[in-house]
C-alpha cells in the first residue's frame, strides 16, 4: 500500500540566536565581575531601556499605520493627492532625522505659540511640548515617508492579474487591497519593515537631543556624574546590540512562519 506523500516540515532553526546568547552573557559577566562600575551603570540607565523600547514600538506601529495610508496615496489616480503624498515623501526623505526630531520638539512648540498670540488663545500660548510624544511625532512622520515606499514598492510586485481577478469578482478597491493584494505584499515587505524597524529603534538613541531620557541620555547623565566614559559607553553599546540582535532574529522567526511553500 503506498504511503501517502508528506512534505516534511523543517524545524526553524537559527544559529544566530547563539549570538545574542554570547552579547547576553558578556553583559551578565560584566555585572558580576565587575559591579562597580558595570553593575552601578545597569541600575542607572534601566529606566531609559524601558524609554528606548516605548518609543521605538508605539513610534512604529504609527509608521505602520501613517505609511500604509501614504503608499496607498501614493498609488491613487487621483492627482492632487497624489501629488501632495510624493511632496511629502521628497522632502522628509531629505532632511535628517535629527534635524527633523529638533525642529517638532524647539520650532514647531513656538510656531504654536505664536499661533495662540495671534488669535488670542491662552491654552495655546502657554503651550508647552512633552519630549517623549514630540520624538514619537518626530520619528512617525519621519520613517512613514520611508515606509511608504517599502508598502508602494510591495503592492506595485504583485502581479495586476490579482487586482483585476479581484475586481472581476465583485470585490471593491479597497475589498480587493485588503483581502487579496495586501495579505500576497506583507510576506514581500517583510525583510524591509524589518529593516526599518531595526534602524528606527538605533535611530531613537537620536531622542537623547530633545530632552527624552532614553537609554544614550542616560547614558551621557551617568558618565557626567561619574566620569568614566570608557565602562559607560562600553555598557550602553552592548545594550543596544542585544536589544537589536534580539529584533532581527525575531524578524527572521516571522520571515520563516509567513513564507509560502515552494
Amino acid at each position: 500500500m503506498a504511503r501517502p506523500n508528506r512534505k516534511r516540515q523543517k524545524k526553524f532553526r537559527d544559529p544566530w540566536w547563539l549570538l545574542v546568547l554570547a552579547i547576553v552573557l558578556i553583559v551578565v559577566a560584566l555585572v558580576l565581575l565587575q559591579p562597580d562600575p558595570f553593575q552601578r551603570i545597569l541600575l542607572f540607565v534601566r529606566d531609559g531601556i524601558q524609554v528606548t523600547i516605548y518609543v521605538t514600538l508605539v513610534s512604529f506601529a504609527l509608521v505602520l499605520l501613517l505609511g500604509l495610508v501614504v503608499g496607498l496615496i501614493r498609488l491613487s489616480k487621483l492627482t492632487l493627492l497624489r501629488g501632495i503624498a510624493t511632496v511629502y515623501v521628497e522632502v522628509i526623505r531629505g532632511i535628517p532625522v535629527l534635524v527633523q526630531l529638533i525642529f517638532w520638539y524647539f520650532a514647531f512648540p513656538s510656531l504654536i505659540q505664536d499661533i495662540g498670540r495671534s488669535l488670542g488663545w491662552q491654552a495655546l500660548i502657554e503651550y508647552r511640548p512633552n519630549p517623549v510624544a514630540m520624538a514619537i511625532l518626530g520619528l512617525t512622520i519621519c520613517y512613514a515617508a520611508y515606509m511608504s515606499e517599502v508598502y508602494r514598492a510591495g503592492i506595485q510586485s504583485i502581479p495586476r492579474g490579482q487586482m483585476e481577478a479581484a475586481r472581476s469578482l465583485g470585490m471593491s478597491y479597497f475589498q480587493a487591497m485588503r483581502y487579496v493584494i495586501l495579505p500576497q505584499a506583507v510576506r514581500v515587505i517583510l525583510p524591509p519593515v524589518g529593516n526599518e524597524f531595526i534602524t528606527l529603534l538605533k535611530d531613537s538613541s537620536l531622542t537623547s537631543v530633545v530632552a527624552v531620557p532614553e537609554l544614550t541620555r542616560r547614558g551621557r547623565e551617568f558618565m557626567a556624574a561619574s566620569f568614566i566614559p570608557l565602562q559607560t559607553w562600553l555598557m550602553v553599546s552592548l545594550l543596544y546590540l542585544v536589544m537589536t540582535l534580539l529584533a532581527t532574529r525575531v524578524v527572521a522567526w516571522i520571515e520563516y512562519k509567513t513564507r509560502l511553500e515552494k
